[in-house]
C-alpha cells in the first residue's frame, strides 16, 4: 500500500476522467452497432439514467474505499465521478426530452400526469445541480462549512434517485433491490463514522 500512498493524487484525477466516459462509450457503441435491442432510444435513455445512478454510489464508495484500502488518493476520484454522475443524469434528461418528448410542451404535460416518476428523477436531477456548479476548489474554499453542508444534497438525491429507478422498472425488481442495498451499507458507514468516529 506504501506505493498507493506515494502516488501523485493530480494524476489519480486524471485516470478518473478516461474511466468515467467508458460507459458512454459503450453506450453509444451500443446504439451505432445496433447492439440496444428493437428499441434504441429507450435503450440509451435507460441507459444513461442507470450509470448515473451507478456513479451516485461510486461517488459515496470513495471515502470508505479509501479507509478500508488504506488509499487517500481516492477520495481524489469523489469529485470528478461526482461530475461525470452530474453529465450522465443531464444526457438521461436531454435525451428523454429530445429523443422522445421532441421538446413538445403537450406531451411534457401529459408524461407528468401518467408517470410522476419523472418528478421523481427531475427532482433528484435539480439536487445535483449545486453540487456541480460548487464542485470546484475555489468554491469551496470560498463557502467553507457551508460547501460540506450543501453537498449533503447528494444524500437527497440518492433516495430520489433510487425511487425513480425502482418505478421505472417495468419487471423484476433484483436490481433495485440491490441498488438499495449498495445505498443503505454506504449511508450506514456514513452514520457509523459520524456517531463512532473512533471506529
Amino acid at each position: 500500500m506504501a506505493a498507493a500512498n506515494s502516488v501523485n493524487p493530480k494524476s489519480w484525477t486524471w485516470i478518473a476522467w478516461p474511466l468515467g466516459a467508458l460507459p458512454l462509450a459503450w453506450v453509444l457503441w451500443q446504439g451505432v452497432t445496433g447492439g440496444s435491442g428493437p428499441d434504441p432510444v429507450a435503450a440509451l435513455v435507460n441507459a444513461l439514467g442507470w450509470w448515473a445512478l451507478v456513479l451516485l454510489l461510486v461517488c459515496l464508495t470513495m471515502r470508505p474505499a479509501a479507509r478500508l484500502l488504506n488509499i487517500p488518493a481516492l477520495v481524489i476520484w469523489r469529485r470528478t465521478f461526482g461530475l461525470w454522475m452530474f453529465i450522465y443524469a443531464s444526457l438521461h434528461f436531454l435525451a428523454w426530452a429530445t429523443l422522445i418528448l421532441g421538446w413538445d410542451p403537450g406531451r411534457l404535460a401529459t408524461e407528468l400526469s401518467k408517470r410522476p416518476y419523472i418528478i421523481v428523477g427531475a427532482a433528484a436531477w435539480l439536487a445535483l445541480w449545486p453540487l456541480a456548479l460548487t464542485s470546484t476548489r475555489k468554491a469551496r474554499r470560498r463557502m467553507g462549512k457551508r460547501w460540506v453542508k450543501l453537498h449533503r444534497l447528494i444524500f437527497l438525491a440518492l433516495p430520489l434517485a433510487l425511487i425513480h429507478q425502482f418505478w421505472v422498472q417495468k419487471s423484476g425488481f433484483g436490481e433495485s433491490l440491490a441498488f438499495l442495498a449498495v445505498a443503505l451499507v454506504l449511508v450506514g458507514y456514513r452514520l457509523r463514522g459520524r456517531f463512532l468516529p473512533g471506529k
